[in-house]
C-alpha cells in the first residue's frame, strides 16, 4: 500500500514541476510574449511651421522626415500653396508605421498679395482683450502677414494661432483658413488697425459670435 502512494505522490509532484515549469518560446523579432510590439512614427518637420510667401513667387517646401525607430518611413505631402492665388494653405504630413499606425503634422503657408500702401506697416505687439485680460500676439511674418496668438483674446486659448493679413492700408483680416485648432475666420466689424484697436468676430465653431475688441499694449 505504501508503494502504491508513493508512485502517486511522485506522479502528482511530476505533473506539477512540468504543468509550472517555465517553458522556452522563440518568439519572432519584435515580439514580447503573445504580444507585438509596435514603434510609433515620428515626423521631423524641415524649416518653419508658418510661412509666408508673395503672390506669384516660387514655393519650394522644406519637407519633412519619419521614421519609426531607426527606421526610416515614406512621408506624404497634401496642401501644397498655389502661388498664383492668395490664401492660407495648410500643409499636411503624414507617415504610416508597417502596423499600420500614422502620424501627421502640418505646416500653415500665407501667400500675401498686400498693396503698396501697406507693405511698410508693422502691427506686429501685443494686444489686451479687456473683458478676458487676455493678450493676443501679434508676430510679422512678411509684408503684410501675420501670424496671430490666441486671435479671440480667450483665457484659455493661448495655444490657438492663425494668419492674419494686412492687404491695404491698416485693414486687417483673419482670411477662411484651416489650423490645428480647425477652421478660422474673421467676419467684417472694425478691422482698422490704424488707432491701434480694433474689433472682430472670429469664425471658429467654439468661440461664438461675440464681437471681441483688443487695444495694442
Amino acid at each position: 500500500m505504501k508503494r502504491y502512494l508513493t508512485i502517486i505522490i511522485l506522479g502528482v509532484i511530476g505533473m506539477t514541476y512540468s504543468s509550472c515549469k517555465k517553458e522556452s518560446f522563440d518568439y519572432p523579432e519584435g515580439y514580447v510574449g503573445i504580444s507585438k510590439v509596435t514603434v510609433y512614427p515620428i515626423i521631423t518637420m524641415k524649416g518653419d511651421k508658418y510661412v509666408a510667401v508673395a503672390k506669384g513667387a516660387a514655393y519650394t517646401d522644406a519637407g519633412a522626415t519619419a521614421a519609426a525607430g531607426t527606421s526610416t518611413i515614406e512621408v506624404k505631402v497634401t496642401g501644397l500653396p498655389n502661388t498664383a492665388t492668395a490664401g492660407v494653405y495648410l500643409i499636411t504630413y503624414s507617415a504610416t508605421n508597417t502596423d499600420g499606425f500614422a502620424a501627421t503634422t502640418t505646416r500653415s503657408v500665407v501667400v500675401y498679395d498686400t498693396k503698396a500702401d501697406a507693405l511698410a506697416n508693422d502691427f506686429s505687439g501685443n494686444y489686451l482683450r479687456a473683458a478676458t485680460g487676455a493678450i493676443s500676439k501679434w508676430t510679422k511674418l512678411a509684408p503684410g502677414a501675420y501670424l496671430v496668438n490666441n486671435p479671440g483674446g480667450a483665457a484659455t486659448g493661448t495655444t490657438v494661432n492663425v494668419i492674419a493679413i494686412n492687404p491695404t492700408g491698416s485693414v486687417i483680416d483673419i482670411p477662411q483658413q484651416n489650423t490645428d485648432s480647425g477652421p478660422w475666420g474673421s467676419n467684417t466689424e472694425s478691422k482698422d488697425l490704424s488707432s491701434g484697436t480694433y474689433s472682430w468676430a472670429v469664425e471658429n465653431p467654439g468661440y461664438g459670435t461675440a464681437v471681441r475688441t483688443f487695444v495694442k499694449q
